[in-house]
């Protein structure tokens, strides 16, 4: 099994470490020179506030929203990164980071534990020590700990933490997620998707390698096996 934690809304969540008056506020951050809006909290998108929304666009479409707007603090950003890995890396043998707010954590030799309520424990342990709320999906491949990881930031009854362990599981997870927000689809194979009938990952896990293969060639091929449960992605060379 492989899991991919997710720090949630990464530098909305760094701001109110040092902010906790804004927990439940809407809070945005901008790009460098303040000139967009780079990063929103969930009240925000809640608010139907597109991301990359100029600054100045947004005090004028929303002069009375209470939103508050930080500048960009990459150097904390940094260091808020550095702790959640180290706590990570205290629990888990191998962390292989994937971006500044995402990790890959290779859970072999965990057989016997239960998945579910250790990466529950995780998620809360590595908010205790840093204040950073996380996602956890634990899944037999990296694609589907992507998409399991999905789930557990979007939906509170799984406690922060997804587990996708059986076929049924699989086979539902699939077929609420849209193919062409797949991780390892890409602009060039989601454009051909719609006209093929491929709406959700599980049409797209459903054709024949063969036709997948002859289309979307070996990348198109390797996200079908990991979507089908067979792990292809060595965890220590993604980039």
């Amino acid at each position: 099994m492989v899991g991919l934690i997710d720090c949630d809304n990464f530098f909305c969540s760094c701001e109110r470490v040092f902010r906790p008056d804004l927990a439940d506020k809407a809070i945005v951050v901008l790009s460098n020179n303040d000139g967009c809006v780079v990063a929103r909290s969930k009240e925000v998108k809640a608010m139907g506030i597109p991301d990359c929304l100029p600054y100045y666009q947004l005090v004028r479409q929303y002069p009375d929203s209470g939103i508050v707007a930080f500048s960009s603090n990459y150097t904390l950003y940094g260091d808020m990164s550095f702790r959640v890995m180290t706590v990570l890396r205290s629990e888990v043998p191998e962390v292989h980071q994937y971006s500044i707010d995402e990790a890959f954590l290779d859970l072999s030799g965990m057989e016997n534990v239960n998945l579910k309520k250790w990466g529950e424990a995780l998620c809360r342990k590595v908010f205790q020590y840093t204040g950073m709320p996380v996602s956890l999906g634990i899944a037999p491949t990296k694609t589907l700990a992507k998409i399991a990881s999905r789930f557990a930031k979007k939906y509170p009854g799984y406690n922060k933490c997804c587990f996708i362990e059986t076929e049924e599981q699989r086979v539902k997870a699939l077929s609420l997620i849209p193919a062409k927000g797949v991780w390892g689809i890409g602009r060039r194979i989601a454009r051909t998707l719609d006209g093929h009938g491929i709406i959700t990952a599980y049409d797209y896990a459903q054709k024949s390698k063969s036709w997948i293969r002859n289309r979307f060639h070996v990348t198109g091929e390797r996200t079908w096996h990991e979507l089908n449960g067979f792990s292809v992605i060595d965890i220590r060379n993604i980039d």
